[in-house]
């Protein structure tokens, strides 16, 4: 059985559909959700789901990024997790944690990689004409958004489309997709998945 930590900066809705999802014969059991930040809706959803929380605030160690991530190793490695799953955590990782969790960390994104790497993914596909968005699970490495695509789903871009009500239609998929990989990763396959 893997043991999974997810780290999240707000709500947490992937973050549900995870803990959600190992259920079962799954071959993955959920272990801490962290956050950087102690008023994310997600850390509520989380013990509500009877999953441990944590918090390790970035702000006190404004401009050195390693500290923060020293920090929150310490706070992780208590839980032993053998996969990391980044669900919206809005940090962006230095190669210290990124080569600490190789080869286990995911990471979900708004946009069917390698095109829109970064923020603002919805209202750049649109500005470019694009007929089809989507999302992307794939392994973190020390380039942003980059690494081995595990999942990816598509998603229409329709007539009138705003960069949200397109946001709300690929997180759908996003809520369909992660869990999938997921269970694909803990189970030791890392054939991608492509939806839609």
């Amino acid at each position: 059985m893997k043991r999974v930590a997810i780290l999240l900066s707000g709500g947490g809705s992937n973050m549900v559909k995870l803990v959600e999802s190992m259920r079962g014969d799954h071959p993955a059991q959920p272990v801490l959700v962290l956050s950087n930040d102690s008023t994310a809706g997600g850390l509520d959803r989380a013990a509500e789901l009877g999953v441990p929380t944590e918090v390790v605030d970035h702000r006190p160690f404004k401009g050195d990024r390693e500290a923060f991530e020293r920090a929150l190793i310490a706070a992780i490695e208590p839980h032993a997790p053998d996969i990391i799953c980044l669900a919206g955590f809005m940090r962006i990782l230095t190669p210290l944690f990124i080569n600490t969790y190789a080869g286990r960390m995911l990471n979900i994104h708004p946009s069917l990689l390698p095109k829109y790497r970064g923020l603002h993914t919805h209202k750049r596909a649109l500005d470019a004409g694009e007929t089809q968005a989507g999302c992307t699970v794939h392994e973190v490495t020390a380039e942003l958004d980059d690494g081995p695509i595990l999942g990816q789903a598509q998603v229409p871009i329709e007539e009138g489309d705003s960069p949200e009500t397109l946001a709300a239609r690929v997180l759908k998929q996003e809520h369909v997709l992660y869990p999938a990989v997921l269970e694909r990763f803990a189970a030791g396959n890392r054939e991608p998945i492509f939806l839609g």
